[in-house]
């Protein structure tokens, strides 16, 4: 039962990314020229309900579907693990057109050549597996 909430939570959320255009590639490119604010207000927006929903889950002490309290561990601050990360998170997504999130949903979408992106994510994320220990954390 649970999968099927997870499907159908997945695919609200692939319909919000399509219609909003947040996978939309001109989108994206109008983002990174600077021309278009609705990108930054999306992004935003994710960002300020994201702070408040982490606020009211520590507040009200809100537990999993599984019962389980939710903890939040901090992370370790460091100017080159965030420096470097963003600038290869931005540099591959200025080159696909899109980051995680909505290269699943286009390919939902039926643009079958966004499964070459993926596969390069995958390799990506694989090579980092491999590379992980000998990286700055």
């Amino acid at each position: 039962m649970r999968s099927l909430i997870y499907l159908l939570v997945g695919i609200f959320s692939g319909i919000t990314l399509f219609k909003s255009e947040a996978a939309s590639w001109f989108r994206i490119y109008e983002m990174f020229k600077f021309d278009a604010f609705h990108m930054y207000g999306i992004i935003g927006t994710a960002v300020v309900l994201g702070v408040i929903i982490v606020q009211v889950i520590k507040r009200f002490k809100i537990k999993s579907f599984y019962g389980e309290p939710i903890e939040f561990q901090p992370k370790e601050k460091s100017v080159p693990r965030y420096l470097f990360g963003g600038i290869i998170f931005g540099l591959g997504w200025a080159l696909a057109g899109a980051c995680p999130g909505p290269m699943f949903t286009l390919v939902g979408a039926g643009y079958p050549p966004i499964l070459i992106v993926i596969a390069g994510a995958m390799a990506g994320t694989w090579v980092y597996g491999l590379i992980r220990d000998r990286l700055p954390h």
